[in-house]
């Protein structure tokens, strides 16, 4: 994907999986790539519209919590691409969770009853629902792992107020609450995600995408139940399967360990994982569109002007 220069433009960031570019009117543009990572680390092959997939998904849950809270998004001028407001960010991500499973589940299998000050429960197996949906903060680390964080780090170290602490809880268990709401409705449980958030003054924005395969993971409703008083897996929607492939393929993003090859017939399967997430989580046909770098910035260029 072409690195574009817009007018006005201050800076240029390019991240795991997106490039943004920030404009001094206070705009930025934020343009998903097919880059997929995994581990911290960017994988070697991209993944055909896969930036179209998390763009539009975050679009659609972006404008189905706009009541809960501000957000930055003003518009989508492209498949992949999202023009919103520059905020400032707070430095953690907000990791809601309303069952035991990933990082949380790894942690309750190797004896520990606490995840980031949070008490976890005596006697709970791996997917069961927490007794109500548990936050779990991790810092946003610039390079590198994010590590686990407490609410009371991070008031401690300032990267949050109490007040503001407040208010992101309030919004991050709002948003989670909806997002199981819009799941319920396709047939999909929303198990756990993350939120991010910034600043423009003194109003609190909720940032980035929300509620898609890259920040979300999602079980089938139907069976779930049954499943778990078997100790069957869970059938699931996220890019958990992409990290399993790693793991057999004794790829962890440890030092020394080498990316595996991603063949072509791979790649297509995760592609159209992403493309099923994406039809299964809105409830609409996915319309694969390619345009080319020039109609993409053209598409921008006139979405900046307005």
């Amino acid at each position: 994907m072409a690195i574009f220069q817009f007018p006005k433009q201050t800076s240029f960031y390019k991240g795991k999986v997106r490039d943004v570019y920030y404009l001094e009117n206070e705009l930025l543009v934020m343009v998903a790539s097919n880059r997929i990572s995994a581990f911290d680390v960017i994988l070697p092959a991209p993944i055909p519209f896969k930036g179209q997939v998390l763009n539009q998904i975050a679009a659609y849950m972006l404008q189905a919590t706009k009541d809960i809270c501000p957000n930055w998004l003003i518009s989508v001028p492209a498949p992949n691409v999202s023009i919103g407001k520059k905020c400032n960010p707070f430095k953690i991500e907000m990791v809601v969770r309303g069952n035991l499973t990933g990082h949380a589940w790894r942690t309750y299998a190797s004896g520990k009853r606490s995840l980031c000050g949070v008490a976890l429960p005596e006697g709970m197996k791996e997917n069961d629902y927490f007794p109500i949906p548990i936050i779990t903060p991790s810092t946003k680390a610039a390079e590198g792992h994010d590590e686990d964080i407490s609410k009371e780090e991070i008031i401690a170290q300032g990267l949050a107020s109490k007040e503001e602490w407040d208010i992101l809880e309030k919004y991050a268990l709002q948003l989670f609450e909806r997002g199981k709401q819009i799941a319920a409705k396709q047939g999909l449980i929303l198990v756990d995600t993350k939120y991010e958030f910034g600043k423009i003054d003194d109003t609190i924005y909720l940032m980035d995408e929300i509620h898609t395969p890259d920040s979300s993971r999602y079980f089938y409703a139907e069976g779930f139940e049954n499943r778990q008083a078997k100790g069957e897996r869970q059938k699931q929607l996220s890019k958990e399967f992409v990290r399993e492939w790693l793991i057999a393929h004794n790829f962890m993003g440890k030092e020394g360990q080498t990316v595996p090859v991603m063949s072509e017939e791979w790649v297509s399967t995760i592609s159209n994982r992403y493309i099923e997430l994406y039809e299964k989580v809105i409830g609409e046909k996915f319309v694969p569109q390619a345009l080319s770098d020039e109609e993409t910035y053209n598409r921008i260029m006139n979405a900046l002007e307005k």
